[in-house]
């Protein structure tokens, strides 16, 4: 079987699992049924049940990897139409990125810190809340190992979408803009993702936290981790 047929194969197969979980999730709202959550398991047990290595995955995935630089230029359209909005609440979504990142940083490394890990973890994690070409440039400089940035990345912005709702609810964070700068500060484009479902003003408000979260976080990170670790 050629490489043509295989990325063909790869393509649609993922195709139809995000579909269905798409159709799933309409049905059943619940964090835990996320389709990039659900459907990744469901891949992943797929590539195992028939013994299909992740280099023969990846033919045809690293087409739909391709597609992630245009899906993320694409968030820029209800960012124009949310932008007079967005230019009045700037210095408040400002402010809240800034804390978000601060949080999300000292919390990992703090974290680590008490498990115990050895130091290029650390250094690889400190960046999770950012998107992943950001966060591997900052953990390559730190000292950290960049396939396991990409791993920590997947991670925050998975576990972030699972547990917002909660945290949202805990801390009484009713603002669709409030929740929007939480969750892509710390869960970037998966969080942006998630919260476009909540409408295009709480896209626009994470999508600003997730690109001046990548720029705060790239800044103070080398800074706090010299001071913590």
């Amino acid at each position: 079987m050629n490489n043509i047929v295989i990325g063909l194969l790869a393509i649609i197969g993922t195709l139809i699992v995000y579909l269905f979980m798409w159709k799933l999730h309409r049905r059943i709202l619940l964090p835990v049924t996320l389709p990039i959550f659900l459907g990744s398991i469901v891949i992943v047990l797929v590539l195992l049940i028939f013994h299909i290595d992740y280099d023969t995955y990846m033919i045809g995935g690293e087409w739909i990897n391709q597609l992630l630089g245009p899906a993320v230029v694409a968030l820029a359209y209800p960012l124009y139409q949310q932008r007079d909005l967005l230019k009045r609440l700037f210095f408040p979504i400002l402010m809240g990125t800034f804390v978000g990142a601060v949080v999300g940083i000292m919390s990992g490394v703090l974290l680590a810190k008490w498990l115990g890990v050895e130091e290029f973890i650390i250094y690889s994690l400190v960046s999770k809340s950012v998107t992943t070409p950001v966060s591997i440039v900052i953990a390559d400089s730190l000292g950290g190992a960049m396939p396991l940035a990409a791993v920590f990345v997947m991670l925050a912005g998975m576990g972030g979408v699972l547990i917002a709702p909660f945290i949202f609810k805990a801390f009484k964070i009713d603002h669709v803009i409030g929740r929007g700068v939480g969750i892509g500060s710390a869960s970037h484009a998966i969080g942006t993702a998630r919260a476009m479902e909540d409408g295009p003003l709480g896209g626009s408000a994470s999508t600003v936290a997730m690109v001046l979260s990548a720029i705060i976080v790239s800044i103070i990170a080398p800074i706090l981790v010299v001071w913590m670790v």
